[in-house]
Parts: C-alpha cells; structure tokens; sequence
C-alpha cells in the first residue's frame, strides 16, 4: 500500500491528467465563466502586500478584488493601489456575507497560524475556494476539520506551499520519481533566519502559532516528503532557545529527523536564531542539491553529473495562484491540497511530542 500511496502523490504533483481520471476527486462548484477568478485577501499583512497583491497583478487567471482586514486605516490605501470596490471590503465580523457576492470566488487566509483554521471554514461556508498559507493550521485535527467544511461545501481547500510550483523543485520531485540517481538514502534540508522580533510579535506566542518550527520548519519538513514522495514513519526532535527573552514559550531551533519506509532518513534543521537554506539528496548513484531551495528568488542548484539548475526568474506566488485558479477552472486537483497540510502537521504534532519527551523516537 506504501508504494500506491506515493505513487499516487508523484501523479497529483506533476499534474498527471491519467492521476486524475484514474484515482478520481469530488467535484467541485465551479464559478460561472469569466476572464479572470476574483480574489479576496484575508489579512493585509506583510506577505499579502509584499508578495501577493503584487504577484496577483501578473496572474492570468485571476486578479486582486477583494479584502479582509481589522485594520480600517489600511482600506482606503488599498482602494487607491488596486482598485478595490467599497462593496468588496470586509473585515472579519462580516467576512461571512461573501457568500451575497459573486465578484469573489477565492478567499487567500494569509492570517497568524492559529487563525488559519477559523477563517479557511468561515470562507468555504461562503462557497469560496480557499487558499490558505503554511502551516495550514494549529495541529492534524484542526486541518481535518477545514478539510471537512471544504468537502461539504463543494470547494478547493489548498495550501499555499509555492515551492511545489517551483521548475527547479518539481526538478527535484521528478528526479526522487524516477530514480534518476538511484535510490534516495538520506536528505539534509535548513530553512531558517537570524530574526529579532519585537515584543508582542505572533510569532514569538505559542497560542498563536509562533516558534521557528510552525514558521520555517514546515519547508524542510515538506521538501523531505516531496522528495521522498513518502510519508516518514517515525521522528526524533530537539528544540532549545538561546534568546528567552525574546521567545520565552517558543522554539527558537528545532532539530528533527525523520524514519521513511526503506531506511531513508531525512535530518532537517529550522531556527529563528542563524541563516539556512538548503536541501542535499543523497542517493546510491549521486547526488542533487538546491541552495537556496525556499527563497522567492534565485532557487537553483547542482547535480553529481554536472546538471546545473538555474534559477528561474518568474513571479513564485504569481505562478502558485495561477495554477491554483486553475485547478479549480478545470475541476482538477491542485498541486498542493488541504490534505498535503494535513499531513505535515500529523509530523509537526509529532515533532513537538517528541521534543516535550527529551527526543523520544515518536512513530506518526
């Protein structure tokens, strides 16, 4: 079963058409046709101004027409920057009355972690299709209940993991799928940076999902899953904090490793507290790497027999949000779905176990 399982996951992520019609999905609503799917943005902030409503600009398939925010001082410059509609703000008390408005299809929750959940069922109980970002919510059950409201109310739940879109990552899941190297024995993978943040900050409040693991973790965590195209078996894990001032209930670094079926295993570090940010695969006939594998520029990296993997110059949230729109325009399965989340958090909650137990070896 192990073995149909992540074959089965190989397929959806390369977007085979034969996965599709042979392994089967529930159908979905499908939006009434139009030039381009309409965009609503829950939380105005950082990532959604920096990365999103820039990169919903060069989308094809869908544009930027709607906002959420508790932040009133923030609609009026929005307004002017994208042409947003008086009729298209909400803030959070109102957000279920998107279901009276069909110029939005998707809602995009770019909210802190423990938020994720909530606000993910509020939208789809509006009959919008949700994106959600990493990590898709606080712990396993909490994914399972979003998944849930998505199923029942016949819409796309999928997580915003961009690095699944990438060219030189998807270089990566294909190389794992055909053993182009040989069979994969061990995988390194960081991600993390030196951060200083200020007091009050989410990040640094374990009731809101703060902590290097929840924020970073879940890119080295993914990446060995994709990889792999196997889901780990077992974990060990550590996390400690130099700086408890500043993340006095957190992980400021946590060191995991994970079992995989055939004695694979996968060491991985994330940390609020130093710079990382690579992925090493080694396997029995060579090697492959990319470094750095999760920045929103520049990912590239090498192969034992000389393959170079340049970086790709194209918008990275710009092109997860396209294809996103349209596996829902198509009725097929998006690359990453809520069950992609669902399955990683089944790891964080073991990794957190495991550490709160002096690095027991925990079987997921």
């Amino acid at each position: 079963m192990a073995d149909f399982i992540s074959r089965r996951s190989f397929l959806i992520r390369s977007g085979s058409a034969i996965a599709v019609s042979s392994f089967g999905f529930p159908s979905i609503i499908i939006p009434r046709k139009k030039e381009k799917l309409g965009v609503a943005l829950v939380g105005l902030g950082n990532y959604s101004t920096n990365q999103l409503a820039p990169g919903l600009l060069q989308t094809r398939h869908c544009e930027l027409r709607g906002i959420v925010t508790g932040s009133p001082e923030k609609i009026p410059v929005w307004q002017e920057r994208y042409g947003i509609a008086d009729r298209n703000v909400y803030n959070y008390e109102t957000m279920h009355t998107l279901a009276d408005n069909d110029e939005i299809d998707i809602v995009y929750i770019v909210l802190p972690n423990h938020l994720h959940a909530k606000y993910s069922i509020i939208g789809a109980e509006a009959g919008k299709h949700v994106w959600c970002e990493k990590p898709m919510a606080m712990n396993a059950e909490e994914c399972l209940t979003m998944i849930d409201a998505a199923e029942k109310n016949r819409v796309q739940l999928t997580v915003g993991y961009r690095m699944q879109h990438e060219p030189n990552t998807k270089t990566i899941i294909r190389y794992g799928a055909e053993q182009k190297f040989g069979r994969i024995k061990e995988i390194e993978s960081a991600g993390g940076f030196n951060g200083n943040f200020p007091e009050g900050n989410w990040r640094t409040i374990a009731a809101k999902g703060g902590g290097a693991m929840f924020d970073m973790g879940v890119y080295p965590l993914n990446a060995a899953r994709y990889s792999t195209g196997l889901e780990p078996v077992a974990v060990r894990a550590t996390q400690h904090t130099d700086r408890p001032e500043m993340f006095p209930d957190v992980d400021e670094h946590t060191n995991f490793e994970l079992e995989f079926p055939g004695g694979i295993v996968a060491r991985c570090e994330t940390s609020f507290g130093k710079n990382m940010n690579h992925l090493h695969v080694s396997c029995t006939d060579g090697w492959y790497r990319l470094e750095p594998f999760l920045s929103y520029t520049d990912v590239q990296g090498e192969a034992s027999d000389g393959t170079q993997l340049p970086p790709d110059t194209a918008h990275q949230q710009a092109r997860q949000m396209d294809n996103d729109t349209l596996a829902i325009i198509e009725n097929k399965p998006p690359v990453v779905p809520g069950e992609e989340g669902l399955a990683d958090m089944r790891v964080v909650d073991a990794i957190f176990k495991s550490a709160s137990e002096n690095g027991r070896r925990v079987e997921i």
